[in-house]
């Protein structure tokens, strides 16, 4: 399995430049498919960069509703209109961020997105006649599962707080209930792939056991920690928290995007050599 990542918000050693994004190319026996599209076309011109053709992309999953993991979705879908693109029903709710100033600032898809026939939306259209009892819970095939109802019996992201979606007129705090992750078994083993991980990353964890019964080999995924004017003493908590019980298992975890360099440094004085962060352009081969 290669995976390659195209956009992630550090530049890499390939020349690819960076934004706040996030987008996975990944390449199974199987399969050619996206996890995630960034925040814009970057992902077109990284790829070039890095020799991955997006016209032989098949399959993309959206992690969840935010323009930063879906800003890609509608610049790729000119160039690859084959390609199936799953999302989340939840995912084009009204999401917004008070991170910035204070005042409400809209983060969510282009609705535009919706009208694209390769889109298949969760609850609507399986992703196949395996579809699970639970209609968001698909099997596209012996090779891709896709995962949500994720729980929150352990702690989130304390940055969750400043993140919204608009219900009834209202800004309400977000629940994340669009929030999805792909699974990708392969050679015996399994991979699991998130964007975020808004529900935090050991809830995810407990829902990926509740589902097989077991951990998986390796987590891709962006912890949402990173704060841009520093780190309280509760959030250096949660960060150091997260990384001992990250500890325990025996999954070997790549982040990246939304952890932010300074918590990704904390975690790996705890976790050394079992945590590795990945930057644009960089290529892991399993």
């Amino acid at each position: 399995m290669r995976v390659v990542n195209l956009v992630e918000n550090t530049e890499g050693n390939a020349g690819c430049r960076a934004e706040h994004g996030l987008c996975f190319y990944i390449e199974t026996k199987k399969h050619k498919l996206l996890m995630d599209t960034g925040a814009s076309d970057l992902l077109i011109e990284n790829a070039k960069k890095l020799g991955v053709e997006l016209s032989e992309v098949d399959t993309v999953i959206l992690s969840h509703g935010h323009y930063d993991h879906g800003g890609g979705i509608l610049p790729f879908s000119k160039m690859n209109q084959t390609a199936k693109i799953f999302i989340h029903p939840l995912a084009f709710s009204k999401c917004y961020s008070t991170t910035r100033s204070g005042e409400p600032r809209y983060i969510g898809l282009d609705p535009e997105i919706m009208n694209l026939k390769q889109v298949i939306i969760l609850d609507q259209k399986p992703l196949s006649d395996a579809i699970s009892d639970n209609a968001l819970e698909g099997k596209p095939d012996e090779e891709l599962e896709i995962f949500s109802n994720i729980g929150n019996s352990k702690p989130a992201p304390l940055t969750n707080k400043t993140l919204f979606v608009e219900k009834d007129g209202e800004l309400i705090n977000d629940d994340f209930a669009h929030e999805q992750c792909l699974v990708i078994k392969q050679d015996g083993k399994r991979y699991v792939f998130s964007g975020c991980a808004h529900h935090g990353v050991t809830n995810i964890l407990q829902r990926y056991f509740e589902i097989y019964g077991d951990y998986p080999d390796a987590v891709f995924s962006g912890f949402h920690t990173l704060r841009k004017n520093g780190y309280s003493d509760d959030d250096l908590e949660y960060i150091r928290n997260t990384a001992e019980e990250l500890k325990k298992f025996k999954t070997k975890f790549y982040t990246m995007h939304c952890t932010g360099e300074e918590p990704y440094e904390e975690m790996r004085k705890i976790m050394g050599e079992q945590i590795e962060y990945i930057h644009c352009g960089d290529e892991i081969d399993f």
